[in-house]
């Protein structure tokens, strides 16, 4: 343009702008110029389509029709939207905020920029980076010297920037080159108003940056000196608008002068070269009016541009009276280079000559404010909607904010409704308007802006995103605050990102807030967002002697720095820090850490303040006086209102004064009457009747509620945690309700939680609005959380029991409480009205005249003067009332608060009333509803009354429509005619019964669609169903009969079907004997004579037809209570439900009954289809067997029997197989049963519950009780014993019948160590003992369990019976039963030496009585032995277990004394003597006594008890040669201190030389223990840990393992566990849990053994051992699955490097005790993830060379000999490949592993060959 300028110089003589003469040569260019112009318009507006955007285009000056515009007319003037601005577009700005490096401006129509330093001018950003570079810091201006607040400037669009939220950022430039692009210097006029900034200070003036190329522009300092009152320079960069003076040289020099008020005022004229490329924002122009539209004006200016004036710039004075040719004065606002867009202003702050606008309105700063009632005076489609706030000011809503952002707007509805709530979001200077919105989500929004916050306040939000510096929490639309990292939590977390997620809820509290930076910091430690203690938000709050809650956020030598709110802050002295003295509080104290600190001293003016931690601690208890008579919880009180708080009553106990809270809700029981109660107490006043019902340090807590107060005062408390039990009932009160259930408080301060689902028997959307804060409720205790200290209450009105009149009692404690509220207040009150209001009653009648009628009336009267007396429009139906008539009206209610009494003037309430007989049942309307309380009117009796809204504490009421309402009917039964405590009205029951729509028929009987009770009807049969027949009833409606109701009872027949007799289409006559209720079918049996019925049920049975005959209703309560157990009853079968699996029956209409699967069957045969037993509506004959009427509930039975008997044969239903019990089995009428194995057949075989599976139908003959479980017997001899076949076991029923030498078959029961162990009935066990029971030698009894599991059937001869004790001994030896010995001789066990042999052993011992000490440890110590790899040493111990459990009247035994040693053996004793080692739990310590174990006869026994177990050949070969030398063999055994002792003497004498020997200390116990001289043995163990030096803990171990075994076996639970915790408090605590586990499982207590398991994995969780451990005794007991989840466990809790060990160990005890398939399984999964760990594959080699087959042994040396591990390895597997095979393998697969390593060595040639 500026080309073009130059190339057509505008000529002509000069006009006023209102000239219309221009010459013809500019309007040629102007026109050529135009074309091109148009169209790029209108492809741009294709681009933008902008809903018909406004870009305004004018006509050219000439007045002809078709004249030419310069610039388009726009079709609708609209406001600048976001979206039409573009880079490049001039505005005029003005300055909101200024910050140091960006100004925040308000450009026109509510937009908003940003002027980055960056874009003042060239001049001042070299400026800038030359200081960045320069170390010396010259002094430079920054934006506040340039700019101020409602600073007005002219500035262009540098850039669109999008911000983070996806919306517009505006970036602005004041950079002349920029602002006046469109300038030349050939354009330059005088006169023009230029903006520029400083480009450099000289002596005489200012060269100014007018951003043209080749112009300088200079500016005196005289002419800024003159016009300016201040004298101070400009500096560089400077914003400076100027107005040319004159310019020369073609406009090379340009002289400006600077003139605030005469630039502001200088009109831009057409002759000053202005056209349409270099029109400036902020320019004056005249303009005229070419058109006037809703939204705006059309205006002319500059003669031949068109420009636009919104609703916003059109002044608010003479909006009304712009006519279109009239002329105004304008100011350009802003220029849209490309589409020649110009919008103009007309307000007259612009247009007057001033520099700064108003930033602040002049109501004050009311941003984030909501106003209600605001009226919206005009709407602007394209735009936005004017509003008219309530103080008369305009403000603006954006389109966007007339709607939610997702939502489309209904401008038509908008504009209808007569008031607005709306928030003002912004206040926008240029436009001199705030911007509001109507945003729903923008009003509710709790925080609009950083000012609406307040330090301490409580605020939530969500999750944004972590930082290294702390967590960004986003609170609502833009308000986000930081969590500093040390703020995260109450201590300092080291990956915060764990505990906090984006998007997750937080609860914070705002530690402080700078609006004016927006900076917001908060807290999340959880002891300052819930501290109740007061918070310093200021030093004035902190008032020395007041207690907070702080944050360390300094901890220096000399004390702490403790921070509060608003950066409140104070130091904690050293002394000050705790009551101990703390040298260095760094060790002691963290930052971030929460304490409570007492100010001690605050100076406000100074800001300092010394504050206490040790003060705060101890405080407590100095500052609350302690009470001086002990106010104990549930004791009544009398107490004085002291102060009243918006949350309760701070009183003071009488007499002591003692302080107390008595919060609002506790006032009443009915919440209704709290508010009254707190409104009309005052400070002074006493309230008596109070009780506490919480107490604690800090506070005593006092209830006035009545049910409360009678549960404290009857003992229905728990007064702490322990006394909760389940289905305990308590009364409590709703203390917190969250979306998920409510928390319960009751006294005591427990409080119980109910979920959503357990706080009603109505379904529950929103568990929020069921039940008010402070509701009293009945709760009953469901579950119990022992270790949490929680409890879960449900408040199911049907599962709680309340008492018998509590209703009554809180309606008459309720309306006291109303009464005393009215005397309180009437007695308070100076004028009379109250206490005339206070005089009136419920019932009372009153003399009043009508004052207007309408709708209701309303009364006077001259006693009651100043009182609304009024009715409702129900009130006054049917009674036409006129100003000044007098009536008689009852009262319904007195409102005394309002002075409002509520009267009715019906004539059936102000009748003469009727007396009421007691317990009679009455008809009753609701006819006023006062919150918690109604008034009824009974019948036509004209008796009120009030009654409670709700029948029970814990009803509620979902909606509106379940409330009662005035008008529903009610059924009530009157229990006091006249009551004292209602003021002498009635006291009734109700409930809800007759429905709403039946209300006027028992009213008005005429127009009744029911039928009454006993009424006689006709009707036509529509169907005939089984069990009932439907009857069209003559006035089209349907009736119902049962099938009981068809036929006479005493024709019915059993098997016939009664409903068949009556043919579809039949005519009948039928009588109502009740009814249906239509929405749930239920039976109602009413015979009130008013009581219709919808669906009556009728009878068709003729002797009930008869008139004559009175038809008595029976209640069902009445009716089932007559039934009596056994007796029989007619039934008619409804169906069977095959869920149940029983048969519902029905007896009439009202009782039904069922009959359970196994009282239905008699034949086993028809278990596969019951259902095919028995037809519908079949009549059969039943047994009661149950009758129960809450639940209701009748259960038959159609066997014929109706109880279990003793002697008598039922059917019964397996429910499982136990190999201990035998099967347990289900039997009819509730009854469970189990049948011993000895009595499941007449004739034995093995395995004998294999047969049986879950739900097979057996008969069964009851044999007896016992404890509630039936003793069955399945032998066909009791079953049958007509038919049975002669019996091959016979039953033993006692002892007696047993003979001795008799053979008897029975089933193993359990082997022991005292033997095997024999079932020989349900009853009588017998015992085999292990010499007994085979002829091998038998080192250890688990050889013998292995082979003899559970329910084995044996074959047994008897030896002897002790008839007195019931003992029974058994022999299985093959000389005595005759069949094989029960041990297989593939075990390669040594034969028992029996007779001679035995003698020739037994003498060799006697003669050398040397023991080494490795040996005598093996005999002596009452230790039981710890499972560890056995070597054959020890498996031939056989200790303690022995001797020590079960029946001990047995003599002691010892297998070891006779068996010759086998050879392999004597090495390893003679290694454990080397090695000594106690830590396998002593393994081989035993006690003497313990040491014999077989058949031994006396005088052995007496000999054996000082002999050693064994010895090594290499001794006996000693002996052998050492006989004749048995003189010198005597001296040496004295002098041999190795030698054990034969009296307590002797042990004292060696126990002297070594004190520290645990061995000698448990010979000595053992020596005590064979004389059974119990507590001399302990009292050895007690002297033994005394002595033994501390250090040696192995040996105190030993001691205190032995005495736990002695505790086991002699000792009671108490004494073992007394034992035990003495040992962890003086050992490691790990063996010792080990060592008592191993003692429990070897003494098969598994029960206790399972429970120290399970605290040793809690306690020891990262203890490897452990878990193997609790893994190894899982598997011996069979529990396979336990283990395999134990081992789950075990993974989650060790360090993950211990895994594979961990399963592979886990993997080796499944192969020793549980399923080897699983073990291997175990095994190949972790091989396959750790192939190279070669100690596994040996390991698992082994393992399978013990347990597998050779094929699958074979097949894993194969996988192991192709491993990718070194060579050396592999050679080694080949190795054992090739032992394998030569000791189990053929010569062809020994050639075979041969060939497999020769290619091995080709593959890997040399290094393998090597």
């Amino acid at each position: 343009m500026a080309s073009a300028e130059e190339d057509f110089p505008r000529g002509g003589t000069t006009k006023k702008p209102t000239g219309s003469k221009i010459v013809t040569q500019r309007t040629e260019v102007d026109n050529l110029f135009q074309s091109n112009e148009q169209a790029e318009t209108k492809k741009r507006k294709g681009a933008a389509k902008d809903d018909g955007k406004k870009l305004k285009k004018q006509k050219t000056g000439k007045e002809k029709p078709d004249g030419l515009t310069l610039n388009a007319i726009a079709k609708c003037v609209e406001i600048i939207h976001t979206k039409n601005v573009k880079e490049g577009m001039l505005m005029l700005g003005c300055v909101k905020e200024v910050a140091d490096f960006e100004v925040t401006v308000s450009l026109p129509c509510g937009l908003h920029g940003f002027l980055s330093i960056k874009n003042i001018c060239d001049s001042y950003t070299k400026l800038l980076s030359e200081q960045l570079d320069s170390t010396d810091t010259e002094e430079i201006c920054s934006l506040p010297h340039f700019f101020y607040p409602g600073m007005l400037f002219r500035c262009v669009v540098s850039k669109l920037d999008v911000a983070k939220g996806g919306s517009t950022s505006i970036q602005l430039s004041v950079n002349p080159k920029l602002v006046n692009k469109a300038l030349t210097s050939s354009s330059l006029k005088a006169g023009m108003v230029l903006s520029g900034c400083v480009e450099s200070v000289e002596d005489h003036g200012y060269i100014i940056d007018i951003g043209i190329n080749g112009t300088k522009a200079f500016l005196p300092k005289k002419a800024v000196k003159d016009k300016q009152n201040n004298s101070e320079d400009l500096k560089v960069g400077q914003y400076v608008t100027s107005q040319v003076e004159e310019v020369k040289n073609d406009g090379r020099v340009v002289r400006l002068s600077f003139s605030p008020p005469t630039v502001a005022q200088a009109c831009a004229e057409s002759q000053q070269g202005w056209n349409l490329t270099n029109l400036m924002p902020g320019l004056q122009v005249k303009a005229k009016i070419k058109k006037v539209t809703k939204h705006g004006l059309l205006l002319d200016f500059l003669s031949s541009f068109s420009g636009q004036v919104d609703f916003l710039h059109m002044d608010p004075e003479q909006a009304s009276g712009y006519t279109e040719g009239g002329e105004v004065q304008a100011c350009v606002l802003y220029v849209e280079p490309s589409t020649r867009l110009v919008g103009l202003s007309l307000r007259s702050y612009l247009i007057q000559p001033l520099t700064r606008v108003e930033t602040t309105p002049a109501g004050g700063d009311r941003i984030g404010e909501v106003v209600k009632g605001c009226k919206m005076t005009s709407l602007h489609h394209m735009s936005g909607a004017m509003l008219e706030l309530p103080d008369k000011t305009a403000a603006f809503v954006h389109r966007n904010h007339l709607k939610e952002s997702n939502e489309k707007v209904n401008e038509n509805r908008l504009l209808a409704m007569s008031q607005h709530t709306c928030r003002i979001m912004d206040y926008s200077p240029i436009d001199q308007i705030h911007f509001v919105s109507l945003r729903k989500s923008v009003i509710n929004k709790p925080f609009f802006r950083y000012h609406d916050l307040q330090a301490g306040q409580v605020v939530e939000g969500t999750v944004s995103v972590l930082l290294n510096h702390g967590m960004m929490v986003q609170l609502s639309g833009h308000i986000k605050g930081l969590v500093p990292r040390t703020h995260l939590s109450d201590i300092i977390l080291k990956n915060p990102e764990k505990k906090y997620m984006e998007g997750m809820k937080v609860k914070c509290r705002v530690l402080s807030v700078e609006p004016e930076n927006k900076k917001l910091y908060l807290t999340k430690k959880k002891a300052l967002v819930e501290s109740s203690l007061p918070l310093f938000l200021s030093y004035g709050d902190a008032r020395p002697g007041r207690v907070s809650h702080g944050y360390i956020v300094c901890v220096k030598d000399f004390g702490c720095i403790v921070r509060f709110y608003n950066n409140v802050k104070g130091l904690v002295p050293l002394n000050e820090l705790s009551s101990q003295p703390v040298i260095s509080p760094e060790e002691v104290f963290y930052v971030g850490q929460v304490l409570k600190a007492k100010v001690l001293q605050c100076n406000p003016e100074k800001e300092k303040m010394v504050l206490s931690f040790k003060a705060a601690v101890t405080g407590d208890t100095e500052e609350t006086p302690t009470p001086q008579f002990d106010c104990e919880v549930g004791k009544r009180l009398e107490a004085k209102v002291l102060k009243k708080s918006v949350n309760g009553l701070e009183m003071a106990i009488l007499p002591e004064e003692i302080r107390a809270t008595l919060p609002t809700m506790h006032l009443s029981d009915h919440m209704s009457n709290c508010p009254l109660l707190w409104e009309s107490l005052q400070e002074g006043d006493t309230i008596s009747n109070l009780v506490c019902f919480s107490k604690n340090k800090q506070s005593i807590t006092l209830t006035k509620k009545p049910t409360v107060r009678w549960s404290l005062e009857e003992g229905v408390v728990a007064k702490d945690f322990s006394e909760i039990t389940v289905g305990m009932q308590l009364i409590g009160w709703i203390k917190n309700i969250m979306p998920y259930g409510v928390f319960v408080e009751f006294p005591y301060g427990l409080v119980g939680l109910t979920p959503k689902s357990a706080m009603s028997d109505k379904f529950i959307t929103d568990a929020t609005t069921a039940f008010q804060l402070g509701q009293t409720v009945i709760a009953k205790v469901t579950n119990l959380d022992e270790e949490k200290k929680r409890f879960l209450v449900t408040l199911k009105i049907s599962e709680v029991i309340t008492q018998e009149g509590s209703t009554q009692t809180r309606l008459i404690n309720g309306l006291q409480e109303r009464r005393a509220v009215t005397e309180m207040l009437a007695t308070r009150d100076n004028g009379d009205l109250r206490q005339q209001l206070a005089a009136l009653s419920v019932g009372q009648k009153l003399k009043l005249t009508v004052d207007t009628a309408d709708d209701g009336a309303i009364f006077k009267s001259d006693d009651l003067v100043g009182a609304t007396i009024m009715a409702t429009k129900h009130h006054v139906m049917g009674v036409s009332l006129t100003p000044g008539q007098k009536v008689t009206a009852v009262i319904l209610l007195v409102d005394i608060l309002s002075t409002c009494v509520h009267v009715s003037i019906l004539s059936k309430l102000v009748g003469k009333k009727k007396s009421l007989t007691e317990e009679s049942k009455y008809t009753a309307m609701v006819q006023h509803i006062d919150k918690d309380f109604a008034t009824i009117s009974l019948d036509d009796t004209a008796q009120l009354t009030v009654i409670q809204t709700s029948n029970h504490l814990n009803e509620i009421f979902l909606s509106e429509s379940e409330k009662l309402k005035a008008g529903m009917c009610l059924a009530v039964e009157v229990i006091e005619s006249s009551c004292e405590e209602l003021q002498g009205l009635p006291l009734v029951s109700w409930h809800r019964t007759v429905p709403k729509r039946l209300r006027t028929i028992s009213e008005n009987q005429s127009s009744s669609t029911g039928h009454c009770f006993g009424e006689i009807l006709q009707g036509k049969v529509r169907t005939v169903k089984p069990s009932c027949i439907q009857v069209t009833l003559e006035d089209g409606n349907t009736g119902s009969v049962h099938v009981s109701e068809v036929v006479e009872p005493a024709e019915v027949r059993q098997g016939s079907f009664p409903t068949s007799t009556v043919k579809v289409g039949s005519v009948v006559t039928a009588r109502v004997i009740g009814g249906r209720e239509a929405s749930s079918h239920r039976f109602l049996p009413f015979s009130h004579p008013k009581l219709t019925y919808t669906i009556p049920e009728l009878t068709l049975i003729p002797s009930k037809l008869d008139q004559s005959v009175d038809l008595k209703a029976v209640p069902t309560k009445e009716k089932l209570s007559s039934y009596k157990v056994g007796e029989e009853i007619t039934c008619f079968v409804s169906k069977f439900n095959p869920e149940k699996k029983c048969l519902e029956v029905t007896i009439d209409p009202c009782i039904n009954g069922t009959v359970e699967f196994l009282a239905m069957i008699k034949d086993p045969k028809d278990v596969s289809h019951p259902e095919k037993l028995y037809k519908l509506g079949q009549v059969i004959r039943a047994k009661v067997v149950e009758v129960c009427s809450k639940p209701q509930r009748l259960a038959l039975s159609v066997t014929g029997e109706h109880k279990l008997e003793k002697g008598s044969v039922t059917l019964g239903m397996v429910i499982n197989t136990q190999p201990y019990v035998g099967l347990l089995v289900k039997l009819p009428f509730g009854g469970v049963g189990a049948v011993a194995v000895t009595d499941l057949a007449d004739a034995y075989r093995p395995n004998p519950l294999d047969v049986y599976s879950k739900d097979q139908l057996l008969r069964c003959y009851l044999l007896g009780n016992e404890n509630g479980k039936w003793q069955l017997s399945l032998r066909p001899s009791r079953l049958n014993p007509q038919q049975a076949k002669p019996v091959k076991d016979p039953e033993v029923l006692s002892v007696q019948q047993l003979k001795t030498g008799q053979i008897i078959r029975g089933y193993v029961k359990s082997v022991g160590e005292q033997g095997v162990f024999i079932k020989l009935s349900a009853s009588i066990t017998g015992r085999a003992e292990l010499q007994q029971s085979t002829t091998y030698f038998v080192n250890n009894y688990k050889v013998l369990s292995t082979h003899l599991p559970p329910n084995t059937l044996l074959t047994t001869k008897i030896i002897s019976i002790n008839e007195k004790e019931g003992l029974v001994d058994l022999s299985l030896l093959p000389v005595d039963t005759g069949k094989p010995d029960i041990l297989p001789k593939s075990l390669n066990l040594p034969l028992r030496l029996i007779g001679e042999e035995k003698k020739k052993h037994d003498s060799l011992k006697k003669k050398k009585r040397t023991l080494s000490e490795s040996e005598q440890k093996n005999t002596e110590s009452p230790v039981p032995k710890k499972k560890k790899k056995k070597t054959k040493t020890e498996d031939n111990d056989s200790g303690v277990e022995v001797y020590f459990r079960e029946e001990e009247e047995e003599e002691p035994k010892s297998d070891a004394v006779k068996q010759v040693m086998p050879s392999s053996a004597a090495p390893s004793r003679l290694q454990v003597a080397a090695g000594f080692s106690w830590d396998m739990g002593l393994s081989s310590l035993k006690p003497a006594s313990a040491a014999k174990d077989a058949d031994s006869s006396d005088e052995e026994d007496q000999e054996g008890s000082s002999k050693p177990q064994k010895k090594s050949r290499h001794e006996v070969e000693q002996e052998k040669k050492a006989a004749e030398k048995a003189l010198v063999q005597r001296e040496t055994e004295l002098m041999d201190p190795s030698l054990r002792p034969q009296d307590a003497a002797a042990f004292e004498r060696l126990l002297l030389a070594s004190p520290n020997s645990s061995l000698l200390w448990l010979q000595y116990m053992a020596h005590h223990l064979q004389a059974t001289q119990i507590e001399q043995a302990r009292a050895v163990a007690e002297r033994a840990l005394k002595t033994i030096s501390f250090r040696e803990e192995q040996e105190k171990l030993n001691v205190w393992v032995a005495l736990l075994n002695l505790e086991n076996m002699y000792g009671t639970e108490e004494s073992l566990k007394k034992v035990f915790e003495r040992a962890l408090q003086f050992c490691e605590p790990m063996p010792v849990y080990q060592q008592l586990a191993d003692i429990y499982a070897k003494s098969e207590k598994i029960k206790e053994a399972e429970g120290l398991y399970k605290t040793m994995v809690k306690r020891f969780r990262q203890n490897k051992a452990v878990w193997l451990s609790y893994g190894s005794f899982l598997l011996q007991q069979g529990e396979s699955d336990s283990a395999s989840a134990l081992l789950q466990r075990a993974l989650k809790s060790l360090p993950s490097k211990e895994s594979v060990d961990v399963i592979a160990k886990f993997a080796q005890l499944e192969f020793r005790y549980g399923d080897a398939e699983k073990g291997r399984a175990m095994f190949d999964k972790v091989l396959t993830s750790y192939p190279k760990r070669t100690d596994l594959w040996s390991v698992f080699i082994d393992l399978m060379v013990k347990h597998g087959s050779q094929k699958d042994i074979r097949a894993l040396f194969d996988r192991v000999i192709h491993l990718s591990v070194s060579v050396k390895k592999i050679k080694f597997f080949f190795k054992r490949y090739l032992e394998y095979e030569k000791k189990h393998g053929t010569p062809q697969s020994i050639q075979a592993v041969k060939e497999k390593a020769i290619e091995f060595v080709e593959a890997k040639g040399t290094e393998a060959a090597n």
